[in-house]
């Protein structure tokens, strides 16, 4: 090594991150760096956390704590509103709803996969959701959106538009998730009024539909 080298050297050792971070720096390199810099790490686990205490050659130390992973947890972790979503949903539908619902959204999983059963079952484990029972909802008194159309004896779409009228009252956990509505509300006068006049709307047909009469020929009737 010339003295010219051993200075450029000694000149990089006094700013480490330019070292680190020099352009003809590889792993190689960072390792040899680390282990110039740190003499040892003495590592305790509590219950709930990582007790640290770096020792730097020239006697110096640090000490650091760190949470400790939750079991099942990993630096893979889904997002916050993800959690929330499948948390609601959970008491909704199976996990292949779930799944269904939250790829219908454009949510994917912490390493961007598409959701499926297993995955949502995964998650739910870490975050002690519990699975959907069969008939839960009936015991809460909810409905989904196809059992209030029948109940009501209109189309899916003409629900819709009594929810998006505010005419009946329904929630739903994300844009692509299942409407919940109480059966309770199915029950109110407006509600039901508002079904049967459009029951008879939808029977009677718009009147362009029922006849019209052509500019050159006679009256032609549609049934």
């Amino acid at each position: 090594m010339t003295e010219e080298e051993r200075g450029a050297l000694m000149r990089l050792g006094a700013d480490v991150e330019r070292a680190w971070h020099a352009e003809g720096a590889t792993i190689a390199t960072r390792k040899r760096i680390v282990r110039m810099l740190i003499e040892e790490i003495v590592v305790r686990v509590e219950d709930d956390g990582l007790d640290l205490v770096i020792r730097w050659a020239g006697e110096d130390h640090t000490a650091l704590r760190v949470r400790r992973n939750r079991k099942g947890e990993h630096r893979w972790c889904v997002d916050a509103d993800v959690v929330g979503l499948v948390r609601a949903m959970a008491r909704q539908m199976p996990d292949m709803g779930i799944a269904a619902a939250l790829n219908r959204t454009g949510k994917t999983t912490a390493k961007g996969h598409s959701w499926t059963r297993t995955r949502v079952a995964a998650l739910r484990n870490i975050h002690g959701i519990a699975v959907y029972q069969e008939g839960e909802r009936a015991e809460r008194g909810e409905v989904t959106l196809d059992e209030a159309a029948e109940t009501l004896a209109v189309s899916h779409a003409t629900v819709r538009r009594l929810i998006v009228e505010g005419v009946l009252h329904a929630n739903q956990s994300c844009k692509g998730a299942p409407w919940t509505i109480r059966a309770v509300d199915l029950r109110r006068a407006e509600v039901a009024d508002e079904a049967e006049r459009r029951r008879k709307r939808s029977r009677s047909g718009p009147p362009s539909e029922v006849s019209m009469i052509t500019e050159t020929g006679p009256r032609i009737c549609i049934e």
